[in-house]
Protein backbone atom coordinates (compact mmCIF):
# COMPACT_ATOMS: atom_id res chain seq x y z
CA UNK A 1 0.00 0.00 0.00
CA UNK A 2 1.26 3.64 -0.84
CA UNK A 3 1.98 5.32 2.16
CA UNK A 4 3.91 8.53 0.29
CA UNK A 5 2.47 11.88 1.02
CA UNK A 6 3.26 14.79 -1.20
CA UNK A 7 2.12 17.53 1.10
CA UNK A 8 4.55 16.49 3.80
CA UNK A 9 8.66 17.50 2.13
CA UNK A 10 9.71 15.78 4.95
CA UNK A 11 11.18 15.44 8.97
CA UNK A 12 13.74 17.52 9.78
CA UNK A 13 15.79 16.77 13.31
CA UNK A 14 15.76 20.01 15.80
CA UNK A 15 19.36 19.40 16.67
CA UNK A 16 21.45 18.55 13.21
CA UNK A 17 19.05 19.68 10.87
CA UNK A 18 19.27 16.85 8.57
CA UNK A 19 15.83 16.13 7.15
CA UNK A 20 14.34 12.51 6.34
CA UNK A 21 11.56 11.64 3.27
CA UNK A 22 8.04 11.09 4.90
CA UNK A 23 8.14 7.15 5.77
CA UNK A 24 11.83 6.97 6.06
CA UNK A 25 11.31 7.60 10.01
CA UNK A 26 8.94 7.57 12.07
CA UNK A 27 9.86 8.52 15.43
CA UNK A 28 13.28 10.22 15.88
CA UNK A 29 16.78 11.08 14.46
CA UNK A 30 19.13 8.10 14.12
CA UNK A 31 22.13 10.52 13.80
CA UNK A 32 21.12 11.68 17.34
CA UNK A 33 19.29 9.39 18.93
CA UNK A 34 16.70 9.88 20.79
CA UNK A 35 17.11 13.23 21.29
CA UNK A 36 16.89 14.27 18.21
CA UNK A 37 13.54 15.05 17.90
CA UNK A 38 12.23 15.67 14.58
CA UNK A 39 9.45 18.32 12.99
CA UNK A 40 6.76 18.07 10.36
CA UNK A 41 7.71 20.01 7.09
CA UNK A 42 4.71 20.47 4.29
CA UNK A 43 4.44 22.08 1.35
CA UNK A 44 2.85 25.33 1.63
CA UNK A 45 2.26 26.22 -1.82
CA UNK A 46 0.80 22.73 -2.69
CA UNK A 47 -1.24 22.77 0.60
CA UNK A 48 -2.51 26.55 -0.67
CA UNK A 49 -4.26 25.34 -3.65
CA UNK A 50 -6.64 23.79 -1.79
CA UNK A 51 -7.12 25.38 1.69
CA UNK A 52 -7.72 28.94 1.98
CA UNK A 53 -10.12 30.94 4.89
CA UNK A 54 -12.51 31.01 1.74
CA UNK A 55 -12.45 26.81 2.60
CA UNK A 56 -12.40 27.41 6.02
CA UNK A 57 -15.78 29.28 5.82
CA UNK A 58 -17.55 27.07 3.34
CA UNK A 59 -16.54 23.95 5.68
CA UNK A 60 -19.25 22.72 8.05
CA UNK A 61 -16.90 20.16 9.97
CA UNK A 62 -16.80 22.01 13.65
CA UNK A 63 -13.78 19.66 14.37
CA UNK A 64 -9.66 19.40 13.99
CA UNK A 65 -10.81 17.32 10.86
CA UNK A 66 -11.86 20.52 8.81
CA UNK A 67 -7.79 21.00 8.66
CA UNK A 68 -7.14 17.64 7.67
CA UNK A 69 -5.00 19.34 5.01
CA UNK A 70 -2.60 20.87 7.03
CA UNK A 71 -2.29 16.91 9.04
CA UNK A 72 0.70 14.49 8.12
CA UNK A 73 -2.62 11.74 6.51
CA UNK A 74 -4.32 11.72 3.24
CA UNK A 75 -7.46 14.27 2.69
CA UNK A 76 -9.76 11.42 2.44
CA UNK A 77 -8.38 9.27 5.67
CA UNK A 78 -11.33 7.86 7.91
CA UNK A 79 -10.99 9.99 11.38
CA UNK A 80 -12.49 8.73 14.90
CA UNK A 81 -15.75 8.93 15.53
CA UNK A 82 -15.38 10.87 18.50
CA UNK A 83 -15.68 14.45 18.03
CA UNK A 84 -12.49 16.68 18.83
CA UNK A 85 -11.59 20.46 18.77
CA UNK A 86 -13.31 23.37 17.74
CA UNK A 87 -13.61 23.96 21.63
CA UNK A 88 -15.46 26.81 22.71
CA UNK A 89 -13.98 30.11 23.94
CA UNK A 90 -15.13 31.88 26.53
CA UNK A 91 -14.97 35.36 27.00
CA UNK A 92 -14.60 36.87 30.97
CA UNK A 93 -15.36 40.29 31.36
CA UNK A 94 -14.90 40.09 34.83
CA UNK A 95 -11.32 39.01 35.29
CA UNK A 96 -10.20 41.63 32.34
CA UNK A 97 -11.10 44.07 34.81
CA UNK A 98 -9.83 42.21 37.78
CA UNK A 99 -6.26 41.88 36.01
CA UNK A 100 -6.02 45.25 33.94
CA UNK A 101 -6.38 43.07 30.92
CA UNK A 102 -8.42 44.72 27.38
CA UNK A 103 -9.91 41.22 27.10
CA UNK A 104 -9.52 37.91 28.71
CA UNK A 105 -10.76 34.58 26.85
CA UNK A 106 -10.60 31.21 27.83
CA UNK A 107 -10.67 28.29 25.24
CA UNK A 108 -12.50 25.17 27.30
CA UNK A 109 -10.34 22.36 26.04
CA UNK A 110 -11.45 20.22 28.72
CA UNK A 111 -14.58 19.88 26.51
CA UNK A 112 -12.61 17.40 24.34
CA UNK A 113 -14.08 13.75 24.76
CA UNK A 114 -11.77 12.31 27.26
CA UNK A 115 -11.74 15.89 28.75
CA UNK A 116 -8.09 17.19 27.61
CA UNK A 117 -6.43 18.55 25.45
CA UNK A 118 -4.90 15.47 24.88
CA UNK A 119 -7.34 14.12 22.73
CA UNK A 120 -6.16 16.60 19.57
CA UNK A 121 -2.98 14.46 19.85
CA UNK A 122 -4.71 11.16 20.04
CA UNK A 123 -6.98 11.30 17.73
CA UNK A 124 -4.10 12.00 14.59
CA UNK A 125 -2.20 9.77 16.23
CA UNK A 126 -4.68 6.66 16.49
CA UNK A 127 -5.96 7.83 12.98
CA UNK A 128 -1.83 7.72 11.77
CA UNK A 129 -1.68 4.51 13.27
CA UNK A 130 -4.58 2.99 11.83
CA UNK A 131 -3.55 3.90 8.25
CA UNK A 132 0.05 2.28 9.05
CA UNK A 133 -2.14 -0.65 9.55
CA UNK A 134 -1.03 -0.91 13.59
CA UNK A 135 -3.51 -2.52 15.98
CA UNK A 136 -1.41 -1.93 19.11
CA UNK A 137 -0.52 1.38 20.51
CA UNK A 138 1.64 2.39 23.73
CA UNK A 139 2.44 5.65 25.41
CA UNK A 140 3.72 6.78 29.07
CA UNK A 141 1.85 9.84 30.88
CA UNK A 142 1.31 11.66 33.78
CA UNK A 143 -2.44 10.64 33.29
CA UNK A 144 -4.41 12.77 30.55
CA UNK A 145 -2.41 11.82 27.78
CA UNK A 146 -2.86 8.26 28.89
CA UNK A 147 -6.42 8.23 29.08
CA UNK A 148 -7.08 10.16 25.88
CA UNK A 149 -5.33 7.35 23.85
CA UNK A 150 -7.09 4.52 25.78
CA UNK A 151 -10.59 5.92 24.77
CA UNK A 152 -9.25 6.31 21.15
CA UNK A 153 -7.40 3.51 20.64
CA UNK A 154 -10.81 1.65 22.20
CA UNK A 155 -13.17 3.41 19.62
CA UNK A 156 -10.36 2.22 17.01
CA UNK A 157 -10.52 -1.29 17.62
CA UNK A 158 -6.76 -0.81 19.13
CA UNK A 159 -5.32 -2.61 21.84
CA UNK A 160 -3.43 0.13 23.91
CA UNK A 161 -0.51 -0.48 26.72
CA UNK A 162 -0.65 2.53 29.01
CA UNK A 163 2.39 3.55 31.66
CA UNK A 164 1.61 5.79 34.51
CA UNK A 165 3.21 7.05 37.72
CA UNK A 166 1.57 5.26 40.71
CA UNK A 167 1.15 8.30 42.10
CA UNK A 168 -1.53 9.46 38.58
CA UNK A 169 -4.41 11.01 40.20
CA UNK A 170 -6.92 8.30 40.61
CA UNK A 171 -9.83 9.38 38.12
CA UNK A 172 -7.39 9.34 35.43
CA UNK A 173 -6.32 5.97 36.42
CA UNK A 174 -10.61 4.93 36.18
CA UNK A 175 -10.67 5.81 32.78
CA UNK A 176 -7.76 4.26 31.64
CA UNK A 177 -9.21 0.84 33.30
CA UNK A 178 -12.96 1.85 31.70
CA UNK A 179 -11.55 1.98 28.33
CA UNK A 180 -9.90 -1.79 28.44
CA UNK A 181 -6.66 -0.55 28.23
CA UNK A 182 -3.55 -2.70 29.72
CA UNK A 183 -2.16 -0.06 32.52
CA UNK A 184 1.00 0.05 34.52
CA UNK A 185 1.41 1.54 37.47
CA UNK A 186 5.08 2.74 37.46
CA UNK A 187 6.59 2.90 41.09
CA UNK A 188 8.90 5.92 40.30
CA UNK A 189 8.14 9.57 38.84
CA UNK A 190 7.27 9.86 35.24
CA UNK A 191 11.28 9.60 33.48
CA UNK A 192 10.85 6.31 35.18
CA UNK A 193 7.45 5.74 32.98
CA UNK A 194 8.71 7.20 30.03
CA UNK A 195 11.60 4.72 29.75
CA UNK A 196 10.00 1.73 30.62
CA UNK A 197 7.51 2.49 28.26
CA UNK A 198 10.19 3.19 25.36
CA UNK A 199 12.07 -0.31 26.47
CA UNK A 200 8.78 -2.28 25.84
CA UNK A 201 8.36 -0.52 22.65
CA UNK A 202 11.56 -1.79 21.46
CA UNK A 203 10.92 -5.24 22.85
CA UNK A 204 7.06 -6.04 21.37
CA UNK A 205 6.94 -3.01 18.24
CA UNK A 206 4.24 -1.16 19.71
CA UNK A 207 3.52 2.05 18.11
CA UNK A 208 4.95 4.68 19.79
CA UNK A 209 2.18 7.95 20.72
CA UNK A 210 4.38 9.39 23.25
CA UNK A 211 4.63 13.20 21.69
CA UNK A 212 8.11 13.16 23.09
CA UNK A 213 9.50 10.44 20.26
CA UNK A 214 6.37 10.54 17.66
CA UNK A 215 6.62 14.17 15.36
CA UNK A 216 3.04 13.63 13.91
CA UNK A 217 1.52 13.76 17.56
CA UNK A 218 2.68 17.03 17.54
CA UNK A 219 0.64 18.14 14.62
CA UNK A 220 -2.55 16.79 16.80
CA UNK A 221 -1.67 19.90 19.09
CA UNK A 222 -1.13 22.43 16.88
CA UNK A 223 -4.86 21.88 15.51
CA UNK A 224 -5.47 24.19 18.75
CA UNK A 225 -3.56 26.75 17.13
CA UNK A 226 -5.39 26.36 13.97
CA UNK A 227 -8.85 26.86 15.75
CA UNK A 228 -7.46 29.89 17.80
CA UNK A 229 -6.63 31.09 14.57
CA UNK A 230 -9.51 31.06 13.43
CA UNK A 231 -12.00 31.52 15.89
CA UNK A 232 -9.86 34.82 16.77
CA UNK A 233 -9.26 36.24 13.78
CA UNK A 234 -10.31 39.87 13.70
CA UNK A 235 -9.89 39.71 17.37
CA UNK A 236 -6.68 38.06 17.86
CA UNK A 237 -5.23 38.38 21.40
CA UNK A 238 -1.79 39.62 21.98
CA UNK A 239 -0.89 37.10 24.08
CA UNK A 240 -1.91 33.02 24.27
CA UNK A 241 -1.11 31.58 27.71
CA UNK A 242 -0.46 27.99 28.42
CA UNK A 243 0.86 25.69 31.28
CA UNK A 244 4.71 24.11 29.67
CA UNK A 245 5.52 20.33 30.92
CA UNK A 246 7.31 18.64 28.20
CA UNK A 247 7.23 21.16 26.09
CA UNK A 248 4.89 19.82 22.72
CA UNK A 249 1.60 21.32 23.34
CA UNK A 250 3.01 24.91 23.77
CA UNK A 251 5.22 23.82 20.40
CA UNK A 252 2.03 22.78 18.63
CA UNK A 253 0.32 26.10 19.49
CA UNK A 254 2.84 27.65 18.05
CA UNK A 255 3.08 25.94 14.49
CA UNK A 256 -0.62 26.49 14.44
CA UNK A 257 -0.48 29.62 14.65
CA UNK A 258 2.20 29.97 12.21
CA UNK A 259 1.11 28.47 9.55
CA UNK A 260 -2.44 29.93 10.12
CA UNK A 261 -0.40 33.29 9.18
CA UNK A 262 1.31 31.60 6.41
CA UNK A 263 -2.31 30.33 4.38
CA UNK A 264 -3.24 34.18 5.32
CA UNK A 265 -6.36 33.57 7.76
CA UNK A 266 -4.64 35.63 10.00
CA UNK A 267 -2.53 38.40 9.47
CA UNK A 268 -0.42 38.58 12.80
CA UNK A 269 0.61 36.85 15.55
CA UNK A 270 0.09 36.59 19.19
CA UNK A 271 3.59 35.94 21.81
CA UNK A 272 3.56 32.95 24.07
CA UNK A 273 3.18 33.10 27.65
CA UNK A 274 4.50 29.32 28.66
CA UNK A 275 4.13 29.23 32.58
CA UNK A 276 6.01 25.76 34.32
CA UNK A 277 5.33 25.11 37.87
CA UNK A 278 8.33 26.31 40.29
CA UNK A 279 8.96 22.62 41.20
CA UNK A 280 9.02 21.47 37.24
CA UNK A 281 10.51 24.44 35.75
CA UNK A 282 13.46 23.22 33.90
CA UNK A 283 12.79 25.14 30.63
CA UNK A 284 12.10 28.57 32.89
CA UNK A 285 15.68 28.16 33.82
CA UNK A 286 16.86 27.64 30.22
CA UNK A 287 14.97 30.50 28.93
CA UNK A 288 16.46 32.93 31.17
CA UNK A 289 19.75 31.59 30.32
CA UNK A 290 19.07 31.81 26.74
CA UNK A 291 20.49 28.78 26.02
CA UNK A 292 19.03 25.84 24.34
CA UNK A 293 20.85 23.41 27.69
CA UNK A 294 17.97 22.22 29.39
CA UNK A 295 19.25 20.30 32.59
CA UNK A 296 16.64 17.86 34.15
CA UNK A 297 15.04 18.55 37.87
CA UNK A 298 13.26 16.66 40.04
CA UNK A 299 9.90 17.62 39.71
CA UNK A 300 7.02 18.25 42.33
CA UNK A 301 4.46 19.94 41.73
CA UNK A 302 0.46 19.14 42.40
CA UNK A 303 -0.17 20.33 38.46
CA UNK A 304 0.53 16.46 37.53
CA UNK A 305 0.34 17.07 33.62
CA UNK A 306 3.16 19.03 33.82
CA UNK A 307 4.92 17.22 36.77
CA UNK A 308 7.99 16.57 34.18
CA UNK A 309 11.79 17.34 35.32
CA UNK A 310 13.25 15.91 31.52
CA UNK A 311 11.34 17.76 28.90
CA UNK A 312 11.65 15.60 25.66
CA UNK A 313 10.44 18.71 23.16
CA UNK A 314 12.30 21.84 25.68
CA UNK A 315 14.10 22.60 22.08
CA UNK A 316 10.64 23.21 20.46
CA UNK A 317 9.02 25.08 23.15
CA UNK A 318 12.03 27.32 23.57
CA UNK A 319 12.18 28.08 20.49
CA UNK A 320 8.55 28.80 19.77
CA UNK A 321 8.51 31.03 22.81
CA UNK A 322 11.38 33.22 21.70
CA UNK A 323 10.03 33.04 17.77
CA UNK A 324 7.27 34.61 19.39
CA UNK A 325 8.43 37.05 21.43
CA UNK A 326 6.96 35.99 24.28
CA UNK A 327 8.81 34.49 27.66
CA UNK A 328 8.26 31.49 30.43
CA UNK A 329 7.54 32.23 33.72
CA UNK A 330 6.54 29.70 37.13
CA UNK A 331 4.21 30.07 39.31
CA UNK A 332 3.88 28.54 43.02
CA UNK A 333 1.68 26.15 43.54
CA UNK A 334 -0.72 27.86 46.31
CA UNK A 335 -1.03 30.33 43.47
CA UNK A 336 -2.06 27.46 41.07
CA UNK A 337 -4.79 26.02 43.44
CA UNK A 338 -5.94 29.59 43.97
CA UNK A 339 -7.33 29.68 40.22
CA UNK A 340 -9.71 26.94 40.28
CA UNK A 341 -12.31 28.26 41.42
CA UNK A 342 -11.64 31.79 40.56
CA UNK A 343 -11.92 30.37 37.38
CA UNK A 344 -14.90 29.01 37.38
CA UNK A 345 -16.62 31.49 39.53
CA UNK A 346 -16.10 33.85 36.89
CA UNK A 347 -16.87 31.32 33.53
CA UNK A 348 -18.07 28.68 34.43
CA UNK A 349 -15.17 26.50 33.36
CA UNK A 350 -13.70 23.67 35.88
CA UNK A 351 -10.42 23.20 35.01
CA UNK A 352 -7.53 20.92 36.54
CA UNK A 353 -4.57 22.08 37.95
CA UNK A 354 -2.42 22.59 34.83
CA UNK A 355 -5.91 23.51 33.49
CA UNK A 356 -4.96 27.25 35.18
CA UNK A 357 -1.44 26.84 35.83
CA UNK A 358 -0.75 29.65 32.98
CA UNK A 359 -3.23 32.18 34.96
CA UNK A 360 -1.32 32.12 38.13
CA UNK A 361 1.99 32.57 35.63
CA UNK A 362 -0.06 35.61 33.90
CA UNK A 363 -0.36 37.15 37.23
CA UNK A 364 3.51 36.62 37.78
CA UNK A 365 4.33 38.20 33.80
CA UNK A 366 1.78 41.25 34.60
CA UNK A 367 3.62 41.81 37.89
CA UNK A 368 6.96 41.73 35.98
CA UNK A 369 5.35 44.10 32.94
CA UNK A 370 5.99 40.68 30.46
CA UNK A 371 2.04 41.36 30.08
CA UNK A 372 1.13 44.88 29.80
CA UNK A 373 -2.01 46.54 31.18
CA UNK A 374 -4.66 46.77 28.31
CA UNK A 375 -3.47 44.10 26.05
CA UNK A 376 -5.92 41.49 25.12
CA UNK A 377 -4.97 37.18 26.75
CA UNK A 378 -6.15 34.18 26.10
CA UNK A 379 -5.93 31.46 28.07
CA UNK A 380 -6.18 27.82 26.55
CA UNK A 381 -7.76 25.40 29.74
CA UNK A 382 -5.95 21.92 29.05
CA UNK A 383 -8.02 19.50 30.95
CA UNK A 384 -11.20 19.38 32.80
CA UNK A 385 -11.45 19.63 36.92
CA UNK A 386 -12.77 16.20 37.36
CA UNK A 387 -9.94 14.47 36.21
CA UNK A 388 -7.99 15.88 39.18
CA UNK A 389 -11.01 15.72 41.96
CA UNK A 390 -8.13 16.13 45.40
CA UNK A 391 -6.25 18.89 43.59
CA UNK A 392 -9.99 20.84 43.35
CA UNK A 393 -10.70 19.81 46.53
CA UNK A 394 -7.39 20.90 48.00
CA UNK A 395 -8.52 25.04 46.18
CA UNK A 396 -12.22 25.26 48.30
CA UNK A 397 -13.12 24.74 52.27
CA UNK A 398 -14.84 21.99 53.06
CA UNK A 399 -18.84 21.98 52.61
CA UNK A 400 -21.03 22.61 55.39
CA UNK A 401 -22.61 19.06 56.86
CA UNK A 402 -25.67 19.82 58.75
CA UNK A 403 -28.03 17.28 59.97
CA UNK A 404 -31.85 17.38 58.29
CA UNK A 405 -33.63 20.17 59.05
CA UNK A 406 -34.63 24.14 58.66
CA UNK A 407 -32.85 25.16 61.60
CA UNK A 408 -29.57 23.41 60.75
CA UNK A 409 -29.73 25.60 57.84
CA UNK A 410 -30.26 28.96 59.87
CA UNK A 411 -27.66 27.90 62.25
CA UNK A 412 -25.23 27.20 59.64
CA UNK A 413 -25.80 30.89 57.62
CA UNK A 414 -25.99 32.71 60.81
CA UNK A 415 -22.34 31.14 61.51
CA UNK A 416 -20.98 31.56 57.69
CA UNK A 417 -22.10 35.24 58.06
Amino acid sequence: MNRSLQKVTGLRCVLCGAVYAHGEEEYTCPRCGIEGILDVEYDAERIGKRFSRRTLEADRDLSLWRYRALLPLPDDVVPPRLQVGFTPVVEAPALAKELGLGAFFVKDDGRNPTASFKDRASSVGVTRARWLGRQEITCSSTGNAASSLAGFAAEAGMKAFIFVPASAPEAKIAQLLVYGAAVFLVEGPYEDAFKTCQSSVEAFGWYNRNCAINPYLVEGKKTCGLEIAEQMRGRMPDVVTVALGDGCTTAGIWKGLVEMKRHAVIDRLPRLLAVQAEGAAPLARTFARGDEHIEPVEAQTLADSINVGSPRNGIKALRAVRASGGAIVTARDEAILSWIPRLARATGVFAEPTGVAALAGLEVAIERGLVRRGERVLHVATGNGLKDTRGAMRSVGPPKRIPPSLDAVRRALELSK
